[in-house]
């Protein structure tokens, strides 16, 4: 075996995450927003495992989660994320990459932009090219703004499109119930209903900032590892134009919220719900209520590292 091949596979675990809090940007010239985000990386994860191969091909796709719509061709983000960190580094051989995925598909939890971040990290290993965390982070932010959470995990401020990154100081455990849906919202047509209500209501709402930030409410909940303190501050820019996309949704979100979650957010662009307990046992309780309902609904908590080789 050669220093250039020194695993014959390598299996690496990412996590999904949530955004506890989204402020979007005044729209741009160029058509796309500056963000500012609060990422928090939870207890559902993609595992991706890298195995030598002489083409670059997606093998297995399983999951606890409904796998409609999963590419296995260029526009899944492992594979891209393989050739791309390929091209880098010059190696000239290919990889297969088995994917399990537990992040609802199409969700708004990053599921996709875990697989990136794995299929880095492990092609990294895998072939032997020794790349530093910031040569990820480089190729990650490349990949799409939620790839480079995924990498770092735990909890994190993200500016710009999302993918500038900064630690956030955080204690203690939040306990979430994530409620997903099968049927999928386009983050574009999101966004595009956002700037719809703001030129409609901009009189009353704005049209938002030029340099959106973190409100400290939040960073101060999250340090102080308070659920109740962060439920009050949890916002999220895209939840209204969402749920005017899918008016289902709100149905559900007014069901957690008055079935014992502290507060309940619209993840990302959606649809998945994400409710915010008191504790494991709240979360384990509502979780219940949800299923009960008919709405397919995990328990998850964070924070949790990010991209890591195991087994």
């Amino acid at each position: 075996m050669s220093l250039a091949e020194p695993f014959p596979s390598v299996r690496v675990r990412a996590p999904g995450k949530i955004n506890v809090y989204l402020e979007v940007g005044r729209l741009m010239p160029d058509g796309y927003h500056d963000l500012a985000t609060a990422f928090q990386a939870v207890s559902l994860y993609e595992d991706v495992t890298a195995t030598h191969d002489d083409d670059f091909v997606i093998g297995s796709i399983t999951g606890t989660v409904p796998l409609i719509g999963v590419p296995k061709d260029d526009r899944n983000l492992a594979l891209a994320a393989a050739k791309l960190l390929a091209a880098e580094t010059g190696y000239h051989g290919g990889v297969r990459l088995d994917i399990a995925k537990d992040v609802p598909v199409s969700g708004g939890m990053g599921g996709g932009s875990a697989d990136a971040a794995a299929a880095l990290v492990a092609c990294d290993a895998l072939w032997g090219t020794g790349l530093t965390s910031g040569d990820l982070h480089a190729l990650a932010a490349r990949l799409g703004a939620d790839v480079p959470f995924a990498l770092l995990g735990g909890t994190a401020v993200g500016t710009g499109r999302g993918d500038n990154l900064n630690p956030a100081l955080a204690h203690g455990r939040f306990d979430w119930v994530l409620a997903a849906n099968p049927v999928g919202v386009s983050t574009p047509e999101a966004y595009a209903m956002l700037d719809r209500h703001r030129e409609e209501h901009g009189a009353e709402i704005g049209h938002g900032r030029d340099v959106p930030g973190v409100e400290a409410d939040v960073l101060h909940a999250l340090r102080q590892g308070d659920a109740r303190m962060l439920a009050a501050a949890l916002s999220n820019d895209l939840q209204a134009a969402t749920l005017r996309l899918r008016p289902d949704l709100s149905e559900v979100l007014e069901l957690g919220e008055s079935s014992g979650a502290l507060a309940g957010i619209v993840s990302g662009s959606g649809p998945t719900l994400a409710f915010l307990c008191e504790s494991a046992e709240a979360a384990a309780e509502l979780q219940q209520t949800l299923v009960t309902s008919g709405t397919d609904a995990l328990l998850a908590h964070g924070p949790v590292p990010g991209a890591r080789i195991v087994g």
